[in-house]
């Protein structure tokens, strides 16, 4: 109580219209406490989210009693993708109503000092209950089981069919009937497209020897997992990948393109014979495009899941070209220096680009 009295005090001091419309808001609790009041610059998102104390064995807990699943929200302000998905996603009346009625969404700033109880009931901070559960991309959206379990994870914006695609699959406890989300969404959410397998001049051929390749090579690797109907692997492919600066980047990496769905043989970089399937699973690759990259070892150092646009593709490579993971772990932090970077020079950078 003697805790709650000082941070209240100390907030009415600093921001006392902020806090008192927060205040008002909230619903009642028995406890004698409130939740953390919300950033003044955070992403504007649904007044239906959870208004949280961002105690998480509380939230599962709460929300398994209402027959619901707890999906952790994690946005950073500015994030173009983040209110993307809000817009879009989250958008959709169709949508809005399964999330609502099956879910309750916490919202946490990558980047915010509110304080979070973990799943073990440690105290921490949200940006490292993010950091150790190894947000790279905003959004990114983790869905619980009723034991607080990750049993689908989101890294990135997912466009509105595939976004929907995991809303079901979290809702109708598919990972309860041994069902990857990856088949899930190959039947659920097949759009229209050119239904091509894509080729990029100088990529490895077929069949794949990435052990082969790792032994003779000192490039670094790019593995795109894709499949023939993904229209953001057309985009991926016929647009973004077509600009000079990104072909550019791309110029310097070894290059494969593998069916993340078929039955091909490939030798993986560390020398085992596998499906592309099979690999894909062993991955945990749930998206297409998803581009995993190895360096010279063969080792994985990133991976891209997600939509993303040029400045974002361009900048994993960038990021895994010059070696920048191994000095800077947050893929977020270094895109916002380069972005600062390229600001100081007068160049504006429009994201969704």
């Amino acid at each position: 109580m003697f805790r709650f009295i000082v941070i209240l005090v100390t907030l009415l001091l600093c921001q006392p219209l902020t806090l008192l419309s927060s205040v008002a808001a909230a619903p009642a609790r028995s406890e004698s406490a409130d939740p953390a009041p919300a950033t003044p610059s955070e992403q504007d998102r649904p007044d239906w989210f959870k208004n949280s104390f961002l105690d998480m064995r509380e939230d599962v807990a709460a929300a398994a009693a209402a027959g619901k699943r707890v999906i952790l929200y994690f946005y950073q302000d500015g994030c173009p993708y983040c209110a993307k998905l809000l817009r879009e996603g989250f958008g959709d009346r169709t949508t809005e109503a399964l999330a609502r009625q099956r879910f309750d969404v916490v919202a946490i700033n990558l980047w915010g000092d509110r304080e979070v109880t973990g799943f073990s009931g440690e105290p921490t901070t949200e940006k490292q209950f993010g950091a150790g559960l190894k947000v790279q991309f905003t959004p990114t959206l983790l869905f619980l089981d009723e034991g607080g379990q990750v049993i689908l994870r989101l890294n990135g914006y997912y466009p509105p069919h595939q976004f929907a695609a995991a809303l079901a699959y979290a809702a109708e406890r598919r990972e309860q009937m041994g069902e990857r989300f990856a088949d899930f969404l190959a039947v659920r959410a097949s759009t229209a497209a050119t239904g091509q397998l894509h080729d990029e001049g100088g990529f490895l051929p077929h069949p794949l020897r990435l052990a082969h390749n790792r032994d003779t090579s000192s490039r670094p690797l790019v593995v795109m997992f894709e499949q023939p109907v993904c229209k953001e692997c057309d985009e991926l492919h016929e647009i973004i990948l077509r600009k000079e600066a990104v072909a550019y980047a791309l110029s310097g990496f070894d290059g494969a393109i593998l069916d993340a769905y078929s039955k091909a043989p490939v030798q993986t970089p560390d020398g085992r014979d596998l499906t592309a399937r099979d690999w894909a699973a062993e991955l945990g690759i749930k998206y297409t495009p998803s581009l995993v990259f190895f360096d010279a070892a063969g080792r994985e150092v990133f991976r891209v899941e997600g939509y993303l646009k040029s400045f974002h593709v361009h900048g994993a490579l960038d990021y895994v070209a010059t070696g920048a993971f191994i000095a800077q772990p947050s893929f977020q932090r270094y895109l916002a220096a380069r972005r600062e970077a390229l600001a100081a020079r007068g160049i504006t950078v429009d994201l969704m680009q």
